[in-house]
Parts: structure tokens; C-alpha cells; sequence
């Protein structure tokens, strides 16, 4: 089992940038496909970002393409979340999360391990 830790959350204004970090430990960093996901108030916890075990290819929602890039440091076992030209509807708890199979996935219940979240709130 791998343990996540996110940080970077914060209150941002419109059109600003936050970096998420999500420190691992535990288990080789290296061994997880690792994602990062959202809920917003009211809402279901949805997919933002991923890439797979290997970290060559990544995956993005729609709703966050071109303003969002998802990093990963094995060095540093630390996965990163970096959001530009921020929008109020990003406003949500972000959570990073991993898995043993090497594929990427965009479901929740996919991924074994997850983060407590970091807050992150975008005023317009």
C-alpha cells in the first residue's frame, strides 16, 4: 500500500495558477498509474487528470485540457498538478490516487489508494 499526502491547495482568483503536489510513501513510487480527481460541493468526485505507471502518456477531462499538466518525480516519489487560467468551477477538494495496474484509468473506483484532498478555491 502506498500513502498519499497532497499540498498546494489554496484560495486563487480567476485566471490564476496553483501547483498540487502529492507526496508518496510506502510501496515503490515508481510501481503506480496515478491520478488526480476532484469533487466539488454537491457534487460526484470526477476524473481531472492521469497518466500510467510508466508516465509516458497522459490523460486529461476535457473540461481542464490545455490549462492543466499532470507531472510525476519518481526522484522525489511526488506527483504534481499544475493548473493555469483557473476558473470559480474549478473550485473543488482535489485528491491524488494510485494503482497497481499499469494503465491508466479515469474511474474512482479503480484506484486503490487515495490522498485526504487539498482544497483548492478559485473566486471570480
Amino acid at each position: 500500500q502506498v500513502q498519499l499526502v497532497e499540498s498546494g491547495g489554496g484560495l486563487v482568483q480567476a485566471g490564476g495558477s496553483l501547483r498540487l503536489s502529492c507526496a508518496a510513501s510506502g510501496r515503490t513510487f515508481s510501481s503506480y498509474a496515478m491520478g488526480w480527481f476532484r469533487r466539488a460541493p454537491g457534487k460526484e468526485r470526477e476524473f481531472v487528470a492521469a497518466f500510467s505507471r510508466s508516465g509516458a502518456t497522459t490523460y486529461y477531462a476535457d473540461s481542464v485540457k490545455g490549462r492543466f499538466t499532470i507531472s510525476r518525480d519518481n526522484a522525489k516519489n511526488t506527483v504534481y498538478l499544475q493548473m493555469n487560467s483557473l476558473k470559480p468551477e474549478d473550485t473543488a477538494v482535489y485528491y491524488c490516487a494510485a494503482r497497481t495496474v499499469p494503465y491508466y484509468s479515469a474511474l474512482p473506483a479503480d484506484f486503490g489508494s487515495w490522498g485526504q484532498g487539498t482544497q483548492v478555491t478559485v473566486s471570480s
